[in-house]
C-alpha cells in the first residue's frame, strides 16, 4: 500500500523541523589534551617564578609585617602547641584554623622566618594559577584562552602579593575556586549523563527525568566549601551561592533535554542531594577542622560548658564539645559585629565593597623611609609594599560585568551565569553590613572571577574558529595589544608589590589616584 492509498486520518503526522538540533549535543571539551597539560606547565612554572621570587623579603627587623603578625605567631603556636591556639594574648582567636594550619607547614619545613611562613600562601597562589587555567579552558574549549587567563591571574596585583604574605586569604581563594572548577565539571559529568539517557531512549521513564545518581564532583566541591569556610567566615557565602547556581545546572539540564516536569524534577530530585553536598558536607568537614581543639584541654574555650555556660538548658542534649564550639563561635561573632565604624573603629586604609571592583582604595602592607633605606640611586629612598589591583585589568571589571549580565541575561550563556555567581558571592553580602569594618584584601576571592570575566570577553572578540582570517587575525592582536598591556603595567607596579627600594619621586608616580595614597 502506497502513501496515496491512506485516508487523511490514516496518514502519518506531520512534524516540525528545526535547523538547531532537538537536544543539546554532551559537552566534549579542547581535544588538544597533550598540548593542554604542557601549556598549563609552562603557565604554572611562570606563576611560582613570579611568587617564590625574594618571598623572604621583606620583612620587619626579620618579624612578620602587617596582619602577618597575627597569623604567623598563631601558626607558629600551632606548629609548637599541639595543633591547636591557646594564647590569651591575642584577646581571641577570630579565625578558624585551616588557613594558619597551612602556615603552620611552611613553618615546619623552613622554620620561622620569612620562607617559613609564606611559603605555604606562595604554593597557593601557584595553584590557584594553574586552576583558573584549566577551569577556563574547559569553559571556553580553548587552550589559548585558559594560558590567557592564567597569564592575566599572574600579573594581578591582588593574587600576586597575596600569595607572598603568610595570611589566610589566598588559601580562601583557592579553597573557593577549586570548589568552582569541581561544579563546573560536575555540570559537564551530568550533560553527559543525561545525553547517555535520552540516546537510550530512557528519558521518558518518568516525567520527572533520570535521578543522577553518585556526584564525586560536587561531593569533592563541598569538602573544598566546607576548607573554605575552615579558613575564613565568608565561606558560607559561597555555600549559598554556588549551591543556587549547582541546582541551576540540574534544572537547566532538565529543561534542555525536554523532561516534562523538570521543575518538579529538580525539587524532588537534585535539591535533596545538593543540600547533602554542599550543606550538610560542608558542616562536617569545618567541624573536623576543629579536631585538634575537641582533642584538646587548653582549647580557647574548649571547656565552656561549666564554665562561662552551664550544663543544663534548652539544648543540654547538645555534647559539651559542641556547645563549647558553638559558644567559642558565638564570642568571635560579637568580635567582628563590633568592628563597626558607628563604635569608633576606623582604620587609615579601610575600604567599601563598591570600591573594590576598580580597586579605588588600595591596602599599604609595608612601609619603610629613612636615612636607612638605600639602593634606590637617590638621596632618599622608600620601600613599600602595596595591596593594588593591576588597574590595566580591575579597571575594566564595570564594562565587564555589564557585557556578562547581558550575556547572562539575553543570550543566556551559562558560563556568564557561573562567572557572576562566583564574582557575586565574594561581593554582595558585604553590602548588607557597610558600617562594619572592612578592607581590600577582602576582594581577594573576586580576582580569579574577574580574569575568568575578562577572558571570556578577550575570547569574543579573538572570534569564533570559523571566522575568516582576517578576523581572527585582528581579534588575535587586540587581544595580545591588552595582554602586553596589563603585563607592563604589572612590571611598572613590580617595586610597590615587592617592597624594592625606590625614590620618593618614583613612590608618587606609583600612585596614581588621590585615594591610594
Amino acid at each position: 500500500m502506497t502513501a496515496t492509498d491512506l485516508r487523511p486520518s490514516e496518514a502519518p503526522p506531520r512534524r516540525l523541523l528545526s535547523p538547531a538540533p532537538q537536544v543539546p549535543p554532551p559537552p566534549s571539551g579542547p581535544t588538544d589534551r597533550a598540548r593542554g597539560w604542557i601549556v598549563t606547565a609552562f603557565i604554572t612554572v611562570l606563576a611560582a617564578i613570579t611568587r617564590f621570587t625574594m618571598l623572604n623579603y621583606p620583612t620587619d627587623a626579620r618579624t612578620p609585617v602587617f596582619d602577618e603578625k597575627h597569623y604567623v605567631p598563631q601558626g607558629w603556636q600551632v606548629l609548637t602547641g599541639g595543633w591547636i591556639e591557646d594564647n590569651p594574648g591575642y584577646g581571641l582567636v577570630v579565625h578558624p584554623p585551616v588557613g594558619k594550619q597551612l602556615i603552620a607547614v611552611g613553618e615546619a619545613l623552613f622554620g620561622y622566618n620569612g620562607w617559613g611562613w609564606r611559603i605555604s600562601s606562595a604554593v597557593a597562589g601557584v595553584v590557584l594559577v594553574l586552576l583558573v587555567v584549566r577551569i577556563v579552558r574547559r569553559m571556553t574549549q580553548s587552550t589559548m584562552l585558559g594560558a590567557v587567563a592564567g597569564l592575566l591571574l599572574i600579573v594581578d596585583g591582588v593574587t600576586f602579593v597575596s600569595s607572598r604574605m603568610g595570611m589566610l586569604d589566598i588559601f580562601q581563594a583557592v579553597f573557593v575556586v577549586a570548589a568552582f572548577g569541581c561544579l563546573i565539571v560536575d555540570r559537564d559529568d551530568i550533560r553527559r549523563r543525561m545525553a547517555r539517557v535520552y540516546a537510550e531512549g530512557r528519558l521518558g521513564d518518568s516525567v520527572w527525568g533520570p535521578r543522577f545518581g553518585v556526584r564525586w564532583w560536587r561531593f569533592g566541591a563541598g569538602v573544598l566549601l566546607g576548607l573554605a569556610v575552615g579558613t575564613k567566615w565568608s565561606g558560607l557565602y559561597f555555600i549559598a551561592f554556588f549551591g543556587l547556581m549547582s541546582v541551576a545546572f540540574d534544572l537547566a539540564t532538565r529543561r534542555s533535554y525536554g523532561v516534562q516536569r523538570p521543575w518538579v524534577g529538580t525539587a524532588l530530585r537534585d535539591i535533596g542531594p545538593a543540600l547533602y553536598a554542599l550543606v550538610m558536607i560542608p558542616i562536617g568537614v569545618y567541624l573536623a577542622t576543629f579536631w585538634s581543639w575537641f582533642a584538646s584541654e587548653t582549647g580557647v574555650y574548649r571547656h565552656a560548658v561549666g564554665n562561662q555556660i552551664g550544663h543544663d538548658g534548652a539544648f543540654s542534649f547538645v555534647p559539651d564539645a559542641l556547645r563549647s564550639l558553638w559558644y567559642y563561635s558565638a564570642s568571635v561573632l560579637q568580635f567582628h559585629s563590633g568592628l563597626t565604624n558607628s563604635a569608633g573603629n576606623i582604620h587609615p586604609w579601610e575600604s567599601k565593597p563598591w570600591t573594590w571592583p576598580m580597586g579605588l582604595r588600595p591596602m599599604l602592607y609595608y612601609f619603610a623611609d629613612g636615612s636607612n633605606i638605600d639602593g634606590c640611586g637617590g638621596d632618599e629612598c622608600v620601600k613599600a609594599v602595596m595591596l593594588i589591583g593591576t588597574p590595566a585589568l580591575w579597571w575594566v571589571s564595570v564594562p565587564v560585568l555589564g557585557w556578562g549580565l547581558w550575556q547572562m541575561l539575553v543570550r543566556r550563556d551559562w558560563r556568564w551565569a557561573a562567572v557572576l555567581t562566583g564574582y557575586g558571592a565574594g561581593i554582595l553580602p558585604w553590602l548588607a553590613s557597610l558600617d562594619r569594618q572592612m578592607y581590600y584584601f577582602y576582594a581577594v576571592p573576586l580576582a580569579p572571577f574577574l580574569v575568568i570575566g575578562v577572558t571570556l570577553v578577550l575570547g569574543e572578540v579573538l572570534g569564533q574558529r570559523h571566522a575568516s582570517p582576517e578576523r581572527r587575525t585582528t581579534g588575535l592582536l587586540v587581544v595580545c595589544l591588552y595582554v602586553g598591556l596589563v603585563v607592563a603595567n604589572f612590571v611598572w607596579l613590580w617595586p610597590i608589590l615587592t617592597g624594592l627600594p625606590i625614590t620618593v619621586e618614583h613612590w608618587h608616580n606609583e600612585l596614581w589616584l588621590p585615594s591610594w595614597r
